[in-house]
């Protein structure tokens, strides 16, 4: 199927992409592509204007900021993946960045759209709420930042205000004692996360002294695991620690659980405690 007619612009600076989408109402912007283009095609999405944003230089690169990792919204996946300060800062990031689609859609594909995007079964939004990390956005009424645990709202639903471009995004770097990691049961086909499982974890003379763990794929949006986190907070994380804190996040799903002819619900909700129970022994052995 082809997409309906659309005019097509493409911007050579920030201000510019703020003009044209002023000027253009209702205006889809285009990064990598890998989000749009197939709901173009399948005319899930019919925008009277694209506004090409993939030249914008001023939204690309990585740089640590102090105890901050400013990552521009142009970064591509493979860039994230391969980047020595990313995998010192945030491993858990470069861990999902790594086994993002296959390396066509890692060469292309970026974390401002994907963010952006918020389809629940993306992997970088259920890193980005575990590493407490936060979205910058330029809009009419300047810039602001907002916290990724208040960003990813529902369903393919953000924070993003109308008009609002995503610039870049702010992730914690690591620090002493704190390790993060990622894992995924992956789709077959699509290699979307089925389930995904982010951990950060604090740890301290063996003991466990914060913990921050998110899921994704199988709820509509990435969130916090709040029962899980409480019972690894204050413990010596032993397997069977780690093991008996995931099978808690049975009770922090609820009704929330997607299922599709793949998967069930049912069946996701079983499988969800292993795939927790990875993301924190991977992140203890880093911490």
């Amino acid at each position: 199927m082809y997409a309906v007619n659309f005019d097509y612009y493409r911007a050579g600076s920030l201000a510019e992409v703020q003009s044209l989408i002023a000027a253009h109402p209702g205006a889809k912007l285009l990064a990598g592509g890998h989000s749009l283009v197939p709901l173009l095609k399948l005319r899930l999405a019919a925008p009277t204007a694209v506004i090409d944003i993939g030249r914008v230089g001023e939204l690309r690169g990585i740089a640590r900021k102090g105890d901050t990792l400013a990552i521009g919204a142009l970064t591509t996946h493979a860039e994230l993946a391969s980047s020595p300060e990313v995998r010192a800062a945030a491993p858990a990031l470069a861990d999902a960045a790594a086994i993002v689609g296959d390396p066509a859609v890692r060469n292309r594909g970026t974390i401002g759209g994907n963010v952006a995007h918020a389809d629940p079964a993306s992997d970088l939004p259920t890193v980005l709420v575990a590493l407490d990390a936060r979205v910058v956005a330029v809009g009419p009424k300047g810039e602001r930042t907002i916290a990724a645990t208040d960003f990813f709202m529902g369903l393919m639903t953000t924070g993003l205000e109308e008009n609002e471009v995503l610039t870049k995004v702010l992730v914690p770097s690591a620090r002493k004692g704190e390790g993060s990691a990622y894992a995924k049961f992956s789709h077959p086909a699509s290699r979307y996360a089925v389930i995904g499982a982010a951990a950060q974890l604090t740890m301290a003379n063996g003991t466990c002294t914060a913990a921050r763990v998110a899921l994704g794929g199988l709820v509509p949006a990435a969130r916090r695991s709040p029962a899980v986190e409480a019972a690894l907070a204050g413990k010596s994380l032993t397997d069977a620690t780690i093991a008996d804190a995931a099978a808690k996040v049975a009770s922090d799903l609820g009704a929330d659980v997607m299922g599709d002819i793949f998967a069930s619900a049912e069946y996701r909700k079983s499988v969800a405690p292993v795939y927790v129970r990875q993301a924190i022994a991977a992140a203890v052995a880093r911490a």
